[in-house]
């Protein structure tokens, strides 16, 4: 017994080991009246001590009655009990099934048929005769004692799913090299009491395991989107950009369409292309000066452009959207930078943006956009397809294309794409160009000021590294976690040019 009132179970066991000289774990159970589990646990303790036993495990099978087993023990077997049901006249099926329960009978008719025991008597109307006057129930004989079934019989009876087989592990257990009845556990550390008191001379030490793996860690994962995220913004700021504030998610008509120069009939205003708030559901006041210019602009044109001709109204300037672009927030950006005093500027942004689009492989309702814009006196064309091909090549893309095309508030403007290997295409991944002096000189920006821009979604490009052709298997319910788990953490292949 320990000091707690316990029992030793290790030190009994060294005991029955002293005695016996060999003994398996079952017998040392049954021997110390225990639990055959922890006897194992006693076996286990001292196998952490340096050659006290030697332990070797080992198996048997052993066969024992399911509850369904059991039933038959006790009252027969399912085929007997239907024999003996049928009376030596004979008896219809529906007779039959109620003489005996539901859960016998139809696998016992089954059983009895297929062993000659009973006939159907189809030409009498399907009458269930006996065909021999009596029977011996062997599978009941079995189960009464399984040591006499051979292997094939217990295979037929676990089929019946009347017996399980159980495969029982035990320890057979000897002496080892260092046995003794005095238990003293090794030390696991030599501490620094022990160095001063001298105490650790003779002690034995637990042996350090240099081959044990350490518990695995489970750390959390970038999804690629993050990870082209900022390998994008790290881009930008070698490239000496600045990153604007995105944190307004809801804008007002006015920055978000009208100080770009976009008309208030354009088919994106329709419901159909953007998100309308409701509550609220009109901006705060804007710079009234610059609302001012920017109607005048619009309504009958100024700085060399004859402007769109339309009676611009104020309520529609007003209205609260959900962005449709980044370039609402550049535009902020662009005029605080004309009235604070002109000076080269380049800004990016990378974040969320709105469109009431039809879903597709290639488009969502919501989605991140990036943004670059470089603000310099006398900035060219030649200049902005410069900057995208140097920011498209540290991505390691080399393979880009631009096209003309037509936007409101940049001219001349250009698509960009680049080739997707995945789908075997060029990909149209953003849209580039050189803002109208109809946007920046309400603004108050000098004529001589010119300012490139370029815009692309955050998820097409992460689609062409990562050779994805379906943005729902990035973005959404669809996508596979394992996956965001699997991707490396670099896979960019950035490249200095």
């Amino acid at each position: 017994m320990t000091a707690t009132g316990e029992r030793d179970l290790p030190q009994e066991l060294l005991s029955l080991i002293a005695k016996e000289n060999h003994v398996s774990s079952l017998i040392a159970a049954e021997k110390l009246g225990v639990d055959h589990q922890r006897v194992v646990g006693a076996v286990k303790s001292l196998q952490s001590l340096d050659g006290f036993i030697v332990a070797e495990q080992s198996s048997s099978k052993t066969w024992s009655l399911t509850s369904e087993g059991q039933m038959v023990k006790d009252e027969g077997s399912h085929e007997a009990r239907v024999f003996r049901a049928v009376p030596e006249e004979g008896i219809s099926m529906p007779e039959l099934m109620k003489l005996v329960p539901a859960n016998i009978g139809k696998i016992g008719v089954s059983k009895a048929l297929s062993s000659g025991w009973i006939l159907m008597d189809k030409t009498g109307g399907g009458v269930i005769k006996r065909k021999i006057p009596d029977v011996e129930d062997t599978v009941q004989h079995l189960l009464e004692d399984l040591s006499q079934a051979s292997e094939a019989q217990k295979a037929d009876l676990k089929k019946r799913k009347l017996v399980i087989e159980t495969v029982l592990k035990f320890y057979e257990i000897s002496q080892g090299p260092n046995f003794s009845l005095n238990i003293t556990k090794p030390e696991t550390e030599l501490t620094a009491e022990m160095l001063s008191s001298g105490s650790w001379i003779g002690k034995s030490f637990k042996p350090l395991n240099f081959e044990a793996k350490g518990a695995p860690v489970t750390p959390g994962h970038l999804h690629p989107l993050m990870k082209v995220r900022a390998d994008l913004r790290q881009i930008f700021l070698e490239m000496g950009f600045m990153e604007m504030p995105t944190n307004n998610y809801v804008e007002s008509s006015f920055w978000n369409f009208d100080a770009v120069f976009q008309p208030q009939q354009h088919p994106a205003r329709d419901a159909q292309d953007t998100f309308f708030l409701s509550d609220p559901e009109f901006a705060r006041d804007p710079p009234l000066k610059y609302m001012e210019e920017v109607k005048k602009v619009h309504s009958i044109g100024g700085y060399g452009s004859q402007g769109y001709g339309y009676e611009w109204s104020e309520a529609e300037s007003r209205k609260n959207v959900l962005r449709t672009h980044t370039t609402a927030v550049s535009a902020r950006m662009l005029y605080r930078l004309a009235q604070d005093g002109f000076r080269p500027a380049r800004y990016f942004s990378v974040d969320k943006v709105f469109r009431n689009e039809t879903l597709d492989p290639t488009h969502l309702a919501e989605f991140c956009q990036i943004e670059g814009v470089v603000a310099e006196k006398g900035a060219s064309l030649a200049m902005l397809m410069g900057i995208i091909s140097k920011f498209f090549g540290k991505l390691g893309m080399k393979e880009i294309r631009f096209k003309p095309t037509s936007n409101p508030y940049t001219e001349p403007s250009m698509e960009v794409y680049s080739y997707h290997a995945g789908l075997g295409k060029w990909v149209e991944i953003g849209n580039s160009g050189v803002f109208r002096p109809e946007m920046l000189r309400p603004m108050g920006l000098d004529p001589e000021v010119r300012v490139l821009g370029w815009g692309l979604s955050l998820e097409r490009p992460t689609m062409i590294l990562y050779n994805i052709d379906n943005i729902r298997d990035l973005v959404g319910p669809k996508v596979d976690l394992q996956m965001v788990c699997d991707s490396p953490l670099c896979r960019l292949g950035r490249v200095e040019n």
